[in-house]
């Protein structure tokens, strides 16, 4: 039951935080065979939430022994049957205990369980897969070769994170094929031979790289994330699946990696290109997302009627909602700003866990001062109330936003024709020598 409470809690603290939250490759996840999950991990305690929550499956986490010690996380992490890891650069960690988690994890595959693991070992800021640890082989080659466990997979899971530290970006759990785990001869400890750990390992970090945004430099991933952009707000749906948002990004880093070898002057010469195009957009004051010519008059102005009709809808509880959760919302962004700022991969738990504490308690506040001088009924409708003005706040922004930036597009369009539609052919001229540049790292990758 608490684990129920837990995890429908954090279900609704990451719909919250996270505008667009994305499961692709569900087909991969086998329901009732034993399962080992392998995770990326570039968001701290974020990461094996989306799983706990998202999975089809009820999935047992193996976490740092530290966390077990901590006030809250300890109770969360029991709560969630998660199981201790010992790491070596953990004070005063006992790595030997490390075989009592592996004969648990083996006990609970072996009862048709799964079970969640992140085995680069640590959260990172890094755009790349950081090298794996050997523990969710030896775990898996331990179990099928034991003859515990039968029918044993190992299914990769990615997490793509827009952006991982903002409010209201998205998010995309991707599941890839899953591995199979072949019985092999252990070594006579019991442990399974070297070789054999590292071959099954290599084969997790590629099942891995094939399910995450993996690139090998900062200055790259960025490169690709503006190509990917501009490429992509060439007339195409602005919600676009993010699976094929992923997928794009993959071939573009693969396209990357070959050409900056291969063709560094024109790779450059694409990045200055993109560069000018954005000053451009900047001076301008237009944003991409915007960049495209109205289709009538009269669509313009129903458009922006709906919109109008919608503000007066939500004007009165978005701005009771902003005023009642302002405060905790300042607090929970300060607290993670302050005391993580040089750690994005943590910015995003500490917001959330705070926004989990913050939030509630500024309802049970309002509610317990309504109760003190207004009664009881109110009491209940204020509690019942201010959740739903705090969405309505989050909404009424999102709206006002997506209003004002078509405003401006609009009126930029009215005022300056011509290098409107000048900007829409750089655009297109650049996503041409994208598809060129592409076409080119293809071929010499054949």
């Amino acid at each position: 039951m608490t684990r129920r409470i837990i995890v429908a809690l954090l279900r609704f603290a990451i719909r919250v935080y996270f505008r667009r939250v994305e499961v692709d490759g569900l087909e991969n996840v086998p329901l009732k065979s034993p399962v080992i999950f392998v995770l990326n991990h570039p968001n701290a305690l974020v990461d094996p939430a989306f799983l706990l929550c998202l999975a089809p499956r009820r999935v047992s986490f193996l976490a740092k022994a530290p966390l077990f010690k901590m006030p809250v996380l300890g109770f969360l992490v029991r709560a969630l049957d998660a199981l201790p890891v010992y790491r070596r650069q953990d004070e005063g960690a006992d790595v030997s205990r490390n075989l009592e988690t592996f004969a648990a994890a083996r006990t609970l595959l072996a009862k048709g369980g799964t079970i969640g693991i992140c085995p680069e070992g640590v959260s990172h800021d890094e755009p790349r897969l950081r090298p794996i640890k050997t523990g969710a082989a030896r775990i898996a080659l331990g179990s099928v070769s034991t003859g515990e466990v039968t029918d044993l997979k190992i299914v990769p899971a990615g997490l793509y994170y827009t952006s991982k530290t903002t409010f209201r970006s998205a998010v995309l759990l991707h599941f890839g094929k899953p591995i199979e785990v072949a019985r092999i001869k252990l070594e006579a400890d019991g442990e399974p031979p070297r070789a054999a750990v590292r071959e099954l390992s290599d084969r997790i970090e590629s099942a891995l790289r094939e399910v995450m945004l993996d690139a090998e430099h900062e200055d790259a991933l960025h490169t690709i994330a503006r190509a990917e952009r501009i490429f992509s707000e060439d007339g195409k749906d602005k919600e676009e699946n993010l699976a094929d948002e992923l997928q794009l990004q993959q071939r573009f880093i693969k396209a990357y990696k070959i050409l900056r070898n291969s063709a560094p002057e024109r790779l450059a010469r694409l990045e200055m290109r993109m560069t000018r195009f954005e000053e451009q957009l900047k001076q301008a004051g237009v944003d991409l997302d915007d960049l495209s010519p109205p289709t009538s008059t009269l669509d313009v102005f129903g458009h922006l009627l709906s919109r109008g009709l919608l503000f007066l809808l939500l004007i009165g509880p978005a701005t009771l909602g902003l005023l009642i959760h302002y405060p905790a919302y300042r607090l929970g962004g300060f607290l993670s700003t302050r005391f993580y700022q040089d750690s994005d991969d943590v910015i995003s738990t500490i917001k959330i866990l705070s926004s989990m504490l913050l939030f509630p308690l500024t309802w049970l506040i309002a509610g317990l001062l309504t109760y003190r001088f207004l009664g009881g009924i109110l009491c209940v409708l204020v509690l019942l109330v201010l959740p739903a003005a705090g969405y309505a706040a989050i909404r009424f922004s999102e709206e006002i936003d997506q209003f004002f930036g078509g405003l401006r597009a609009l009126a930029f369009f009215l005022r300056r024709r011509r290098f409107f539609v000048r900007l829409i052919a750089e655009r297109n001229a650049i996503r041409n020598e994208i598809l060129a540049l592409g076409d080119e790292a293809a071929i010499a990758t054949r």
